[in-house]
């Protein structure tokens, strides 16, 4: 499992840093102005969907419900049970795309009501999303493919498949001469990027023999039993996605009420935000949600326990430094990554405010992908979904109690205590239920870790001042050189006392075997 989940994060990786090039070429060409805000918006209406019906309810449905049929009733049943879900998801999804391109303003105007004061932002945003809005048939397609090849443990074609997004993109803006203008340029980037990533996993999965088939199969009852509990599970699934959507579409609905650049400082912020979540905690959650489910499903719950623990260890020491860095000095890695172009001082300032609110969440959201698991991996999407439900109503009163003293920061904070309560709520319910189980090995990677955040936060406060003063000696790079060498000095910092209190500690990330047998 370790080495899947460095395989997924590795993969993932290169899709962030890619990510981040797109987004440096981004705000060079677009900044945080209108033709941003409008863009962000248009990217993120086919991605709200993608999520509700998607990636998340989706996957936490089909990945326990395939895995569960593979094992106990082998290939063939489901491929069939795979094919079934195929054709049903096609055509709803072409529906939804078919009825979103006709009645787009009404779209928009729900989703960014503060766009209709200025109809120059407006138009460009629902001209925008009818060019990106197909993305979602193709990136749900994605996902179930996705689906099937993690079950049987190939996860490299998912994983990398984020990259053609961010490389279509930034092909599409350094094109910019030949669309309209570069917000254009990047829609349809998003729209060809849809083609390129269901072609991947489309590719990995016909190499593998598990496609499944568009003819329409008369189920058994072996199948309608199947379809039966995988809709029960999906049915809480969507709910509770579309709980979490429901928050990410006030995010955009409040910032668009804010002055022009809020959309933006959300988008930006939140594109360094995600780095350790999709690198890290999604990364682990994808590995960890099929390994637990096939321990369970064998009996085995001592190792199920222990693959957890696994992944929450390696989800925390990895997202730590990134916990240091976006708090103590937002501002600079803003200025160090985005500064340049369209995107001025005054950007940077806001968005890193924006990120340092973000930050305060972070823990709690790179390991609540791998909490879930306790519930999905046994069938159980309905217990998530009451504590994302009450994290999410937490998290959108605040946003509208502090949107206006505290702006598209405040928006950011209430996130993040949503995110908490959140999490809090799932590992109080799973330990009640013995579904997780922290030991002792647990307990000594905390303290590992903990007293590796204090070193490198000591560092970064203690040889910062003097970074920025040799900065200076190169006015053309100095925000790059900066960052640079912050970053090294403080991952420095933070590596070192690490390395020796897992040597201290004999900690150890390998497999255990249970003593539990089949």
């Amino acid at each position: 499992m370790l080495r899947q989940i460095v395989s997924v994060g590795s993969l993932t990786l290169i899709s962030r840093i890619s990510g981040f090039i797109r987004d440096i070429v981004l705000a060079s060409l677009l900044g945080a102005g209108l033709a941003a805000d409008a863009f962000v918006v248009a990217q993120r209406l086919p991605n709200h969907f993608r999520a509700i019906f998607g990636e998340g309810a989706f996957n936490a449905a089909f990945v326990p419900s395939y895995a569960r049929i593979l094992a106990q009733q082998g290939q063939s049943e489901a491929h069939r049970f795979a094919s079934h879900l195929l054709r049903i998801l096609t055509l709803s999804l072409i529906a939804i795309t078919a009825l979103a391109m006709i009645f787009m303003p009404e779209v928009v105007q729900l989703l960014a009501p503060g766009f209709s004061a200025n109809p120059e932002k407006f138009t460009l945003a629902v001209n925008l999303t009818r060019i990106t809005f197909p993305y979602l048939l193709f990136i749900s397609l994605v996902t179930l493919f996705s689906g099937i090849l993690n079950a049987h443990d190939r996860f490299a074609s998912a994983a990398f498949a984020p990259v053609l997004l961010n490389v279509s993109i930034i092909i599409a803006l350094l094109s910019s001469v030949y669309f309209p203008d570069a917000a254009n340029a990047a829609a349809w980037g998003v729209f060809i990027a849809g083609i390129l990533e269901f072609l991947l996993v489309l590719i990995d999965a016909h190499r593998s023999n598990l496609v499944p088939s568009l003819r329409t199969i008369p189920p058994d009852e072996a199948q309608k039993k199947s379809m039966a509990a995988f809709w029960s599970a999906l049915g809480p699934g969507v709910i509770g996605s579309a709980g979490v959507q429901l928050a990410m579409f006030a995010d955009t609905i409040i910032a668009s009420l804010l002055p022009t650049g809020a959309v933006s400082s959300l988008y930006y912020a939140d594109r360094l935000y995600q780095l350790p979540v999709g690198m890290i905690g999604i990364a682990a959650g994808t590995v960890l949600l099929p390994t637990m489910a096939k321990h369970w499903a064998a009996g085995k719950d001592a190792e199920a326990h222990h693959a957890q623990n696994q992944a929450m260890a390696l989800t925390l020491m990895l997202s730590a430094p990134f916990l240091v860095a976006f708090l103590m000095v937002p501002g600079t890695i803003m200025r160090g990554l985005f500064m340049r172009g369209a995107f001025d001082m005054d950007a940077a300032r806001a968005a890193g405010s924006v990120l340092a609110a973000y930050t305060t969440g972070l823990p709690a959201v790179v390991l609540i992908r791998s909490a879930v698991s306790s519930f999905h991996a046994r069938g159980d999407t309905r217990t998530p979904v009451i504590a994302a439900f009450t994290g999410i109503a937490v998290n959108i009163g605040l946003k509208i109690m502090l949107a206006d003293p505290w702006g598209a920061s405040g928006l950011a904070l209430a996130t993040a205590i949503g995110a908490w309560i959140n999490f809090g709520l799932l590992v109080a319910l799973a330990m009640a239920r013995d579904w997780m189980s922290p030991d002792a090995e647990l307990g000594r990677w905390l303290a590992a870790i903990l007293v590796s955040v204090l070193v490198m936060a000591v560092a970064i406060q203690t040889f910062g001042p003097p970074i920025r003063q040799l900065s200076r000696d190169w006015p053309n790079w100095k925000n790059e050189i900066e960052l640079s060498i912050l970053a090294l000095s403080g991952l420095s910092a933070y590596l070192v006392p690490l390395f020796l209190l897992v040597r201290f500690f004999k900690l150890s990330l390998k497999q255990k075997t249970s003593p539990i047998q089949d």
